[in-house]
């Protein structure tokens, strides 16, 4: 099988949260079994009795999540033709929802960002300074049992290194792979997004066939995504998104990974696929088993129903700028400028807004 990278997918589960939780809502509200009429009595009460009580409802699901939240997406480069292959993050994201939950901020942290990842006995990994999308394939290391890696626990250990350089606790998360990307755009009917900047695909045709891998890189036709708002096939959103050898780098990269899923989570509400069990059921199953989900002890459905309210256009995207790390004139990995950590300070203290509104080059505004 040809190699093939994967794209910010996990951004898509933030997409379905907020735009399904809506339907999670009206379709739990519609199972729930009425209660019983109450029909005259026929025989007289020998005497007086107290008056029925009514039985308080039963609280939705995830009721008592009132945040702040913060949900860890990963999108995973694996290949599934190399047996015993470590995941690694090839996309690393988090979706901050404050307390209220009528709003949420998406960014994205590099996947070669240097940082501490803390021993992690499961997978007999003593902890290093390293890149962050390392956390994951080293998490992922069964002992006794190579051929067989533990996305789980790659999962696991990717959250408490995110936790502790973040200072923000993890409540729930998901892993995706890029099998069902492109039949879930396909499932939506396609995607209309506005592309920025002229992007080369290195591995695409302009019919959608890959190009040929050769020693020397990959040859042939290339597809080209022109600067202008475009309707983009399943194929050409992957590919699109992919691409990280253009001006900016990796941080172009997370920026149209983004992008992507904010027009998702528009077409998503535009359809009205978030009153329509039956469209939300095929989106779903258009994932199946590319999506690995952690809860922290709490399902879906939970998160779902709380971020219901959650309208796509207050989804704010935030890239956090960063610079390349040396060693000894070696390329070691990146780290966030500054401003990036200061972003993350504020978002500790509660100030998001705030601070955007006095650093508002950070907003991602296409």
């Amino acid at each position: 099988m040809t190699r093939r990278r994967l794209l910010g997918l996990a951004a898509l589960v933030a997409a379905l949260l907020v735009a399904t939780g809506a339907v999670v809502t009206t379709r739990l509200v519609a199972n729930r079994p009425a209660a019983p009429a109450a029909g005259p009595s026929t025989t007289p009460p020998a005497s007086p009795t107290p008056a029925p009580t009514t039985a308080s409802p039963t609280p939705p699901p995830g009721a008592d999540l009132k945040g702040p939240l913060n949900l860890l997406l990963v999108g995973v480069d694996t290949r599934v033709s190399i047996p015993g292959w470590e995941p690694h993050a090839d996309a690393v994201l988090l979706l901050h929802v404050p307390a209220g939950l009528d709003r949420a901020y998406l960014f994205s942290l590099p996947r070669d960002l240097v940082v501490d990842i803390p021993a992690y006995p499961k997978a007999r990994y003593p902890g290093g300074r390293t890149k962050l999308t390392h956390a994951m394939s080293y998490g992922s290391r069964v002992p006794g049992d190579k051929a067989n890696p533990s996305t789980a626990q790659g999962y696991e250990l990717l959250r408490t290194t995110v936790s502790r350089y973040t200072g923000l606790r993890i409540d729930a998360g998901a892993v995706i792979t890029f099998g069902g990307f492109d039949k879930l755009v396909d499932t939506l009917g396609g995607v209309d997004l506005y592309v920025d900047q002229r992007v080369e695909s290195r591995h695409r045709r302009p019919d959608g066939t890959m190009r040929t891998l050769t020693g020397g890189g990959y040859t042939g036709p290339q597809m080209v995504y022109e600067k202008g708002t475009r309707h983009l096939t399943g194929w050409q959103a992957l590919d699109y998104a992919r691409q990280r050898y253009t001006a900016g780098g990796d941080y172009t990269r997370q920026r149209h990974q983004q992008q992507l899923l904010r027009a998702l989570a528009r077409k998503i509400v535009d359809q009205g696929t978030a009153r329509d069990p039956q469209r939300v059921e095929q989106v779903v199953a258009a994932l199946g088993k590319t999506l690995v989900y952690a809860g922290g002890g709490r399902n879906l459905v939970d998160f779902a129903y709380a971020l219901g309210g959650l309208p796509a256009d207050r989804l704010t995207l935030v890239v956090l700028p960063g610079a390349g790390v040396s060693s000894g004139g070696a390329y070691r990995g990146e780290q966030l400028k500054p401003l990036g950590r200061d972003f993350l300070t504020a978002l500790r203290d509660g100030r998001p807004d705030a601070f955007l509104t006095a650093h508002p080059s950070l907003r991602v505004k296409n």
